[in-house]
């Protein structure tokens, strides 16, 4: 890894959040420099820097496809138009716990993420054992296995040709925890953990997530 800073936009959205332990973990994570908005701030891109940031790191849980109503407004046209960018620069691209979750039924996000079938369930406060399933990435390179409480999903499982890092055997789960792969120009790397303060300031997760972004901005 190297000493620059890697500009990261942390775009939230529709979902509650432990404010300040999620504030605190960007703060700890080595040479990551976050700024945390939401989907419609990081879409109006007032500033005009979207451009600017190295990686895009989504934890939002917008459920309305693009022109779906579903009993709610569909998405803003320049908001899906700012999402469909992803992949065609080299900006990339990190998707984070119930991210993986966010319009379900949008085939461009199950693609983004590597999971066709997004339909799940969840389990709150779960100890899971998280085995690591490659210890030659450099994500997860000399990081053991371990055990921490978050929430877990009941999502299919990603899709055959992205590189699982992370697993889990834990019954009401999904096999897969963090996996890696290219879309279009972007790195992505996406974690199912992550719900609240009992992940974020565990060590071994700081470290993955960390690494995960810098590996994203072809840092690592």
């Amino acid at each position: 890894m190297t000493d620059l800073q890697i500009k990261t936009a942390v775009v939230t959205g529709q979902h509650p959040f432990d404010v300040p332990s999620f504030t605190r973990l960007f703060r700890v994570l080595p040479n990551v420099d976050a700024f945390i908005q939401t989907l419609d701030d990081f879409a109006a891109d007032d500033g005009k820097v979207r451009d600017w940031y190295d990686v895009v790191l989504f934890y939002n849980f917008h459920q309305v496809a693009p022109g779906e109503g579903g009993g709610e407004p569909p998405l803003d046209p320049a908001v899906k138009a700012t999402l469909e960018r992803l992949g065609q620069t080299e900006q990339g691209v990190v998707v984070l716990h119930h991210g993986l979750l966010a319009f379900r039924n949008w085939p461009f996000w199950s693609d983004l993420v590597g999971i066709p079938n997004r339909g799940f369930g969840y389990y709150h406060d779960q100890e899971i054992n998280i085995t690591v399933a490659d210890a030659e990435h450099p994500i997860t390179r000399g990081v053991r296995d371990w055990t921490m409480v978050d929430e877990t999903y009941t999502l299919d499982e990603p899709i055959d040709d992205v590189h699982i890092l992370l697993t889990t055997d834990h019954p009401q789960s999904m096999h897969a925890l963090a996996w890696t792969h290219a879309f279009g120009k972007a790195r992505v790397f996406c974690c199912e953990l992550g719900h609240d303060a009992q992940a974020f300031d565990h060590p071994r997760f700081r470290t993955v997530l960390g690494r995960g972004i810098a590996w994203a901005a072809k840092q690592l």
